[in-house]
């Protein structure tokens, strides 16, 4: 009876580092329906476009910005053009508690047995579980809003940006998701 457990056990940790290790940064990508992670853009005039791109929690700002600014430049030279404009961007923090701890009961002993969860969910039940240690987590959400111009970027713009050199700059930071098997 002993070995079945331990089997058990052992294949639920198994299971549990293999999905560790499939958590990764989102890559540069279109966002998917199910989870809204990669980028978006919404067409507002002929040459002007909205563009967002959403990370998951293991995706860093700099990363997010980086995308946003990739995709910016990848538009434009879809469209014929040569520059873009940002008329206006905006990086987003969203952050939250997530627990970390083992969960402890919060009475003095275990209403496990009660529990509306029990038997058919293992996740966290605020009114029956009390987690012992939490971490925050922050995702982050970059909005552009660009203008595409063909000719010669004005050099004396800052906020002008020639969609070549931003696309050969960029290039190698640039995370693809893995080839589908």
């Amino acid at each position: 009876m002993e070995m079945p457990v331990m089997r058990t056990l052992m294949t639920l940790a198994a299971s549990a580092l293999l999905l560790a290790a499939c958590a990764t940064a989102t890559p540069y990508q279109p966002a998917a329906t199910n989870t809204n992670y990669g980028f978006q853009e919404q067409r507002i005039e002929n040459n002007r476009v909205r563009i967002t791109f959403r990370g998951n929690t293991l995706t860093d700002r700099e990363t997010v910005e980086t995308y946003l600014l990739y995709r910016a430049a990848e538009l434009t030279l879809e469209s014929g053009h040569d520059y873009f404009i940002v008329a206006n961007r905006d990086t987003e923090e969203h952050s939250r508690l997530q627990s970390t701890g083992p969960r402890t009961p919060r009475f003095g002993f275990d209403y496990w047995y009660f529990s509306p969860r029990r038997g058919w969910s293992p996740w966290y039940d605020p009114f029956w579980d009390e987690p012992t240690s939490y971490r925050e987590v922050t995702r982050y959400e970059a909005v552009a809003e660009i203008a595409m111009f063909s000719g010669r970027k004005p050099a004396d713009d800052p906020n002008a940006f020639d969609a070549r050199e931003v696309q050969a700059n960029l290039q190698g930071r640039i995370v693809r998701p893995p080839p589908a098997s």
